[in-house]
């Protein structure tokens, strides 16, 4: 089945031709020569340029490559225009199953007729993504116009065996790559394999949607649409129906009078409340997941849908993650060396000096622009590269990470290219750790502690015995194992001294003999 699909992946590429997007590197000359030797592939999209074959290749190959061409297509600034303007198209234009098929799957799900529930029942879908479509309905009990998410049928094997590959790849490299283990490459895949099923469960994807909800409920940053929990299926969604221009449409927002720079300003603030002060993020956010409410257009805030990915961090990370971001906004590059090293992410071996100025080497290049030049997202990877020479194991939770922060600063700089993230991140930053570690912080813990140890301390003089039993027991037991070493070792004493006079014993007849 694994190299059926290789085979399927390298028939695709060789019909839309896209070997012309292959680097001119030593490492691609063994795929030229394969997708060579496919020469009874026919060839797809003649009249298309090459923006549009990738799209329809990425498309033809399913969810995973959808999902990679999304990602990508939010970066402007690495990739050409006309490239990033066909995978746009991916956000939200992937191509429908058919209207009759979804009806099917509603029904099946909920088992009723669909007009039990709903009535206005759009067969036509208003949106198409990589994992499932949307389509419209009234909700009868309430009049509320709602949107129902429906997984793509039969969608499951496709995507396992892609991530079969994915699993293979990843076992190749970690045996044939020198230090390949390093990589945790099958861990990696493991996770993203996680990722990809808990897109496929919608009920799951209802509980993301109401607790972000919750975490922003009044919030003048995002707004985060009501989900209809009891109809939720694991295949089947039904959520408010939000109103919004979608993001990636610039000019309808330009159209409206909207401000642009408080909009990306705080497209970075959600992306950091959702990871600092809820610590549980929507790690998602392309292009096709946001929309725009435009009802103030000076006052502009963000939709966001499609919660199924989200992202935590252990208190440990986030704390870390936080100190690092701070440091580096700072230049404080021995601070950032101290802090992987602290953290974990790197062997506790490491020489900190010589990390320090691996990091330095890094960012001062990037110092030296404007600030509104420097790409944070890549400068944070790069120094993940860099802590990756010294030995630091790919932190699947920090990946996530770094792929969200990729979409939120890419989607910003769209919106605004004078982006500042140092304007916007380093002072919520700052306040965050004030409040999460200052004196204050640390006194009302202890206060908020007190209840237990009230419960506690009555036991107290009980358990304070029963330690001191157990020490001395434990002491007992180390005299009498130390007693029996100390015999043990004037055993062996003897038992030297034996040999050796039977050694001598046995000399001395030899010589006198």
């Amino acid at each position: 089945m694994t190299f059926f699909r290789l085979y399927t992946i390298l028939s695709v590429i060789k019909a839309y031709r896209l070997q012309e997007l292959l680097p001119a590197h030593r490492a691609s000359r063994w795929l030229q020569f394969l997708l060579i030797c496919l020469f009874w592939v026919k060839p797809k999209g003649k009249q298309l340029e090459i923006g549009e074959r990738l799209r329809h290749a990425l498309q033809d190959l399913g969810p995973v490559w959808i999902k990679f061409g999304q990602m990508i297509s939010t970066r402007r600034d690495v990739l050409p225009q006309h490239i990033a303007n066909a995978l746009a198209k991916l956000q939200d234009h992937v191509k429908p199953f058919d209207g009759q098929t979804a009806r099917q799957i509603i029904e099946s799900a909920l088992g009723q007729p669909i007009d039990y529930y709903f009535s206005n029942f759009d067969e036509i879908p208003l949106a198409s993504a990589s994992i499932a479509q949307v389509h419209t309905a009234i909700l009868k009990r309430s009049q509320a116009e709602i949107v129902i998410k429906v997984i793509r049928p039969n969608i499951l094997p496709i995507i396992q065996s892609d991530i079969d590959l994915m699993f293979w790849v990843a076992k190749q490299c970690t045996k044939r790559i020198k230090s390949g283990e390093k990589l945790r490459a099958v861990e990696i895949v493991n996770d993203y394999q996680m990722t990809l099923l808990k897109e496929l469960d919608l009920q799951q994807e209802a509980y993301n949607t109401a607790k972000l909800r919750a975490n922003f409920i009044n919030s003048d940053i995002l707004y985060i649409p009501y989900v209809y929990q009891d109809l939720c299926r694991k295949n089947v969604l039904v959520e408010e129906r939000i109103k919004g221009v979608p993001i990636a449409d610039i000019a309808q927002l330009k159209q409206h009078n909207v401000n642009m720079k408080l909009l990306a300003e705080r497209g970075v603030q959600a992306f950091f409340t959702q990871v600092f002060r809820d610590n549980f993020f929507h790690a998602d956010m392309h292009p096709g997941n946001i929309f725009v409410d435009i009802s103030e257009p000076q006052n502009p805030r963000y939709i966001g849908i499609d919660c199924a990915i989200v992202g935590i961090l252990s208190d440990d990370d986030q704390r870390y993650l936080a100190e690092n971001f701070l440091a580096f906004f700072n230049r404080d590059y021995r601070k950032i060396a101290e802090t992987y090293v602290l953290s974990g992410w790197v062997p506790e071996t490491t020489d900190i000096t010589a990390l320090e100025m691996a990091m330095r080497n890094v960012c001062e290049p990037a110092f030296a622009k404007p600030l509104v030049e420097i790409s944070f997202s890549q400068i944070l990877f790069e120094l993940f590269q860099v802590a990756r020479q010294f030995d630091m194991d790919i932190q699947p939770q920090l990946t996530l990470l770094e792929k969200t922060l990729f979409y939120i600063e890419g989607i910003g700089r769209q919106l605004y290219p004078e982006l500042d993230l140092w304007q916007t991140a380093k002072p919520f930053l700052e306040k965050w750790y004030e409040d999460k570690y200052s004196a204050k912080k640390l006194v009302q813990q202890v206060w908020a502690s007190l209840p237990q140890w009230r419960t506690m301390l009555p036991e107290l003089p009980a358990k304070l015995n029963d330690y001191e039993r157990i020490a001395k027991r434990m002491t007992n037991q180390l005299k009498q194992i130390n007693e029996q070493l100390q015999h043990s070792r004037q055993r062996q004493r003897h038992l030297i001294v034996i040999i050796c006079i039977v050694s001598l014993i046995y000399i001395i007849t030899l010589v006198t003999h």
